[in-house]
């Protein structure tokens, strides 16, 4: 009797033995494999930010190539790029420069005239206009007053050389748009001009 009672509780203990290491060892395998998971969502999250941050890098530099383009020596009229020879006169026209407080076209600066004359009566299409500048010295009544004077010499000359006068615009902008943002003579000697912007071809 009590060797068969041993027999039944040696079975007992081995089933209770046996259930407890199978419920022990499933929860410990389930517990592996959910921080595995866990790590490889963790894993997924930060290759995702890596791989955003490329794109941005990306748009980045294509935006500075895009702006560096645009600012290469180029300017937007009419809505087309113009390339600028010097100032902000669009190629292959040219700037000419003024004495202090004069208007009259210096004798250095006949050569550029002709250069621009020639240019205009080879392109009958185009029209452009005459932007006088001043440096910074006098009011800026004053400026805008010498910068029409300057505008004016230039395409009065133009017209002489056989330019019609309808296909040039002036305007003045005195001492608002300065090349040279310098108070010295350097910078004062490079502001007393007069551009020549293509407005249309």
């Amino acid at each position: 009797m009590a060797r068969g009672f041993n027999s039944v509780f040696g079975v007992i203990v081995v089933g209770l033995l046996s259930l407890f290491l199978i419920t022990f060892t499933g929860c410990a395998k389930k517990s592996v494999t959910t921080a595995q998971s866990q790590q490889g969502i963790a894993t997924e999250e930060i290759g995702g930010s890596e791989g955003a941050g490329v794109e941005e890098g990306a748009a980045r530099e294509e935006g500075l190539e895009e702006s560096e383009l645009l600012a290469g020596g180029k300017a937007h009229q009419g809505g087309e790029e113009e390339e600028i020879s010097e100032g902000r006169t669009s190629a292959p026209l040219l700037p000419i420069y003024f004495d202090f407080d004069k208007y009259n076209i210096r004798g250095d600066m006949i050569s550029r005239m002709e250069h621009n004359a020639r240019y205009l009566l080879q392109h009958p299409e185009v029209k452009i206009q005459i932007q006088g500048n001043c440096d910074e010295r006098g009011t800026n009544e004053y400026n805008i007053a010498l910068g029409e004077k300057r505008a004016k010499s230039a395409k009065d000359f133009l017209v002489n050389m056989g330019i019609d006068p309808s296909r040039i615009d002036t305007v003045s902008f005195g001492e608002e748009r300065p090349l040279d943002p310098g108070h010295n003579e350097e910078a004062w000697a490079k502001n007393r001009r007069d551009d020549f912007v293509i407005i249309s071809r």
